[in-house]
């Protein structure tokens, strides 16, 4: 009983670290490319909290902990907003601990008990100290500083939206600035768009709804999709899956360069990740040019499906328009 009291009265401590206003706080800064959402997790003994999500634009910095001064080790869970399923800022594994969606506080999260919580791997993370105010940093390879950083995501989802911003640097430049006033145009933006609060919200709106030239999925099922994506090198079919596309949602998949045909192929799966049956049989999306795909993470060279552990499939060709935009859209059949 005293032990099971003194584990009580740590994670109270560590909620109210986490929700109670004071003088001085904590904060996490953003110097990454990358639209990030985090969660902060405080622990004492065997004792822990989280809360989340806090989101971070590139270059931006936000409170994440009302105080300085933590009663206990801090730890710092990550997911990138915009990028492809399973991306990853690399953070080491070093504790699991609880996290919810929305805006979440969990005081004993050393393991679940509510419906939807899900437990998650945090990196023990410590800040700098300065003045009173304790500061964190995400950081990549470029060490970019968060004016640049800023810059660098805006060039980030520009790319990934099909406009040619140049190299992902964080500097300014004659490509940037023309893929901005392209992105401005077509989507009828104020002028200044670049500079506004709200420019991250806008390119990730447009990349989820496929806008921009090149190629994108809409998903206008009521299920997940799953797909593959092949594309033509030295005459030859390349593959590559898959691709998780949500109901609702569009996703403009990786392009190098500008391949001359682009081929699709994809399935329907429930929330298990079973294949959606109709009539008996899975709900596909294809066309009638050969192609691979395999169960797990894939990238065939070929149609020898059965050489790279495969099953072979029938993929769609996708029409560019003149101005090298696609998009296809899933819906079922009637």
């Amino acid at each position: 009983m005293r032990e099971a009291l003194a584990s009580l009265a740590a994670a109270l401590v560590v909620a109210a670290a986490l929700a109670a206003p004071a003088a001085a706080e904590t904060r996490l800064c953003n110097r990454t490319s990358v639209v990030t959402e985090a969660a902060i997790g405080v622990a004492v003994e065997a004792t822990a909290a989280t809360r989340g999500w806090f989101r971070l634009d590139p270059g931006q910095c936000r409170a994440i902990l009302q105080t300085a001064e933590a009663p206990g080790r801090l730890f710092l869970h990550t997911r990138p907003v915009g990028e492809a399923p399973g991306a990853s800022l690399g953070q080491p594994n070093q504790r699991q601990l609880c996290i919810g969606e929305g805006d979440f506080l969990v005081p004993a999260a050393q393991s679940c008990r509510q419906a939807g919580h899900v437990m998650a791997p945090f990196a023990e993370v410590r800040p700098t100290v300065a003045e009173g105010i304790a500061i964190l940093f995400l950081s990549e390879e470029a060490d970019y500083d968060l004016p640049q950083a800023r810059r660098a995501g805006i060039q980030r989802l520009l790319t990934r939206l099909g406009y040619d911003s140049g190299p992902i640097d964080g500097l300014e430049g004659p490509k940037t600035d023309g893929a901005m006033r392209a992105f401005v145009t077509d989507l009828n933006l104020p002028a200044d768009a670049a500079a506004l609060p709200d420019i991250f919200d806008r390119l990730l709106a447009a990349l989820r709804a496929g806008e921009g030239p090149g190629f994108a999925w809409c998903n206008d099922t009521a299920y997940r999709i799953m797909a593959a994506l092949g594309t033509e090198d030295g005459g030859r079919m390349v593959t590559r899956g898959w691709f998780r596309i949500e109901a609702g949602a569009c996703l403009k998949p990786p392009l190098e360069g500008a391949p001359p045909r682009v081929f699709s192929f994809a399935e329907a799966v429930d929330g298990d990740g079973r294949p959606v049956l109709r009539q008996g049989r899975p709900l596909t999306f294809g066309g009638e040019t050969a192609g691979c795909i395999r169960a797990s993470e894939f990238e065939i060279t070929g149609t020898d499906c059965a050489a790279h552990g495969g099953l072979p499939a029938q993929f769609l060709a996708v029409p560019f328009d003149g101005r090298r935009r696609a998009s296809l859209r899933f819906r079922e059949p009637r």
